[in-house]
């Protein structure tokens, strides 16, 4: 007889994990315990050494479903004489770094039951069990356990506890379990807080105000949502006035996949994320343009998509059986609500009623945003669903934090192998959302016990982000920005090689205190070297160019013709000037007041944007690129020609395609044909660099990668030509992947300090 010490790591809490080693070990007839801790599952067990290796294969292969184990480390003790299998109480003791679940969308049984008129659960809007329902939404402290969750003020009804205590039922030891008699409720009121409905007859009410043109706050799972019918033209304008959202397109929720089908192509992979327990926005392809309102996404052939994932959503949209717009509970470029109370205040002037209930939200949570890119799907909001699990170290890392980027912040903690990177937190323009930004670090690292060594930021010393890491003390580490994109790219796939990391977005302090944005960086484990990027040109007004794309073609189109490009009326760009402003930025351009320089390639897809007819103007950031990408016409393989200056660095010169494109456009090519070309080209870019630098692994990163023309064109010709090329799975591209970049540099940096101080040691070792 054996006693086997088994300690798990990874996602194995609050999935009936322990359930599962209770069953197998009394299945196949082994002693001991299975307990939760801070750090995972920990199991001893005995019996004879050929039994535990079945065991622990059987371990592996049979697993809950839902779960994942990261590592899982194995000793052999002499047997102590256990008498039975049991589950113990949790562990609390050691550093906090269990896996905390995401919040899972109501699973298959839970559903029927929902819909059975004979279940004693039956149309209860807060129905789960161990397989779905919310986990990060809730959690107040790790392990996973009730009294640590927001369900802590709900005590079980006998039935429920009865459910919980037995080891055969589904619900066995499913933290959030709750019947209509002993768990959450749903209320409707009015803007003023005034009770109008309870329990069903409430959702009827919503339903009923929905069909009436009416605006609904749902208090959904990680906050707040805002609800309207998706057919409802007036409807949707109202609440873009309300919201102060002119013209960036709603999500929407169906009410099953076969509703989605008939206004979208859905492929395989499509279906598959449309109906995961992460249960995210997927964007989607558009094939009826006339079955919504044209307001929701106009001049766009992409839909964001989701089914219904909490059984309330079930209920409202089974009531309803057409389409909502489901967009966050909030004014633009603020954090959604989370209480019913702050709601009130904040959403009174947007919405007409409030569906609300009682079960405390700890955290702010909105919804995923994913989209199926080159056969594979690429996250672009990492959020409900996904967050916060980690990314898992070979080696151990000290305890740091990473403050993230300025515009679609997350943050993220280290604490021994894991990497815990936030939800999405958003853009930190206001004060709601910097608040929300600190509630969030002071949140992670409550959590997980995290006290951090380091505090890592990015280079801009004017992010929110950079000012709020260096009020912490001393021990500020600042990461250049497309550095970290290329780290958090290489950590998405495991690789640790050297690249070469093509990092492309709008904007990006570079270490030469320019703006950079279209980055060739050659990096390894201990540095990067800037090899490659776009030619350089002015931004006239600055921070105001990337919200008017007119302004930024101005400053490609001053770069080629000079001073006479102020008298060339026959450019697009030239005629959308009042002539007064025109005399203002000539001189700011002469005199290179306020006009910084960038090599931004996200710049260049606002200038050809603008230069080709498409946008002058932005109503929200990305625009003009989304624009230029609809417009492609995707049976066009021509490119535009362009050249390369090698002074140290290989420096892509545009200035031929501007010209080629400027002639398509007075020569009568169709936009369509344009936008094809000059995606082409930045694909062929990539290329010819690839070639000139001669690295196998090609890693691509950056906001401009959220572009699937793009991404797939230039994985396609990359891979044509012998190269391995890399791109984003479960960290997003754009700045929401900066903060796990920021903790790769800073683990880089100190694997360097040790072998350093290593090498040092041995050497004064060697010494007579």
């Amino acid at each position: 007889m054996q006693l086997y010490k088994i300690h798990i790591i990874g996602a194995v809490q609050g999935v009936g994990f322990r359930p599962f080693v209770y069953r197998l070990a009394n299945e196949m007839q082994l002693k001991g315990y299975v307990q939760n801790s801070s750090t995972g599952v920990l199991i001893e067990i005995e019996g004879k050494q050929q039994q535990l290796e079945v065991f622990l294969l059987r371990l592996q292969n049979e697993k809950p479903e839902i779960s994942s184990i990261f590592n899982l480390e194995c000793s052999v003790h002499d047997a102590v004489g256990f008498d039975e299998f049991k589950i113990n109480h949790s562990n609390y003791s050691g550093n906090k770094t269990a896996t905390v679940l995401p919040d899972l969308a109501t699973c298959k049984d839970c559903l029927h039951e929902l819909f059975n008129a004979d279940d004693r659960r039956h149309h209860y809007p807060f129905i789960n069990c161990t397989n779905c329902g919310p986990r990060f939404s809730i959690i107040n402290n790790i392990p996973y356990d009730r009294h640590n969750t927001s369900m802590q003020i709900f005590e079980m009804c006998d039935e429920c506890q009865h459910e919980y205590d037995n080891i055969n039922n589904r619900r066995f030891h499913a933290q959030p379990n709750a019947c209509p008699v002993c768990g959450p409720h749903i209320e409707l009121w009015n803007s003023k807080g005034e009770i109008i409905a309870k329990h069903n007859d409430a959702l009827i009410k919503t339903a009923d105000a929905i069909r009436n043109g009416k605006i609904i706050a749902l208090k959904g799972l990680g906050g707040f949502q805002l609800l309207i019918d998706a057919k409802n033209k007036i409807a949707v304008e109202e609440l873009r006035i309300r919201k102060h959202r002119n013209e960036k397109p709603f999500a929407l929720m169906y009410p099953s996949l076969q509703t989605i089908q008939q206004d979208c192509h859905v492929s395989a992979p499509e279906e598959r994320l449309l109906s995961s327990p992460a249960a995210p926005i997927v964007l989607l392809e558009r094939k009826n343009k006339d079955s919504l309102a044209d307001n929701i996404a106009s001049n766009n052939p992409y839909l964001g998509v989701m089914l219904p994932y909490t059984p309330l959503h079930h209920l409202l949209m089974h009531e309803l059986n057409f389409p909502v717009v489901a967009t966050s509970g909030n004014l633009s470029d603020e954090p959604i609500c989370v209480d019913e109370y702050e709601a009130l205040n904040r959403l009174q002037n947007i919405a007409d009623v409030f569906l609300v209930h009682n079960r405390p939200i700890v955290r702010q949570v909105d919804d995923s945003v994913v989209r199926v890119i080159a056969g594979r799907e690429q996250i672009l909001r990492r959020a409900r669903g996904y967050a916060p699990l980690p990314i898992h170290s070979k080696k151990s890392i000290p305890q740091m934090l990473a403050v993230g980027a300025h515009l679609k912040n997350t943050i993220a903690v280290s604490n021994g192998k894991e990497i815990f990177i936030s939800q999405h937190i958003g853009d930190l323009e206001t004060e709601q959302a910097y608040a929300a930004f600190k509630k969030i670090i002071s949140d992670f690292k409550n959590l997980y016990e995290v006290e951090p060594r380091h505090v890592i930021c990015d280079l801009h010393p004017e992010y929110l982000s950079s000012k709020y890491a260096k009020q912490l003390g001393d021990n500020i580490t600042t990461v250049q920005h497309h550095y970290a994109h290329v780290l958090s790219c290489m950590a998405d796939n495991e690789i640790e090689d050297d690249v070469l990391g093509v990092s492309w977005d709008g904007t990006g302090l570079g270490t030469d205190n320019t703006i950079w944005g279209s980055e060739f960086l050659l990096t390894n484990e201990n540095s990067f070297e800037r090899v490659a990027h776009f030619k350089y040109f002015s931004l006239p007004g600055g921070e105001t160019s990337i919200k008017q794309p007119r302004r930024t073609a101005l400053g490609v189109l001053y770069e080629i013709f000079g001073n006479s490009v102020f008298e060339r009326n026959d450019l697009i760009p030239i005629q959308n000037f009042p002539s007064t402003e025109l005399q203002l930025l000539k001189q700011m351009l002469k005199k290179k007041i306020n006009s910084p320089i960038t090599c931004s390639a996200g710049r260049l897809f606002d200038a050809v944007a603008s230069i080709i007819g498409l946008r002058q103007e932005l109503n929200f950031e990305g625009q003009a690129a989304m624009e230029l990408e609809f417009a492609i016409d995707k049976n066009v393989n021509a490119v535009y020609p362009f050249s390369f200056e090698n002074k140290n660095r290989y420096i892509i010169n545009w200035q031929e395609m501007i010209i080629e494109i400027i002639d398509d456009v007075k020569n009568g090519i169709s936009k369509n044909i344009i936008a094809a070309k000059f995606h082409n080209t930045l694909a062929e870019m990539i290329v010819n660099i690839a070639q000139k630098i001669n690295r196998q692994k090609i890693v691509l990163t950056g906001g401009c990668f959220q572009n699937k023309y793009l991404t797939e064109r230039t994985v396609t010709r990359l891979q044509e030509e012998g190269f391995q090329p890399y791109w984003h799975q479960r960290i997003p591209c754009n700045d929401g992947g900066v903060s796990i970049g920021q903790i790769i540099a800073m683990k880089f940096a100190n694997n360097k300090m040790i072998e350093e101080r290593k090498a040092s040691m041995q050497r004064e070792h060697s010494m007579p």
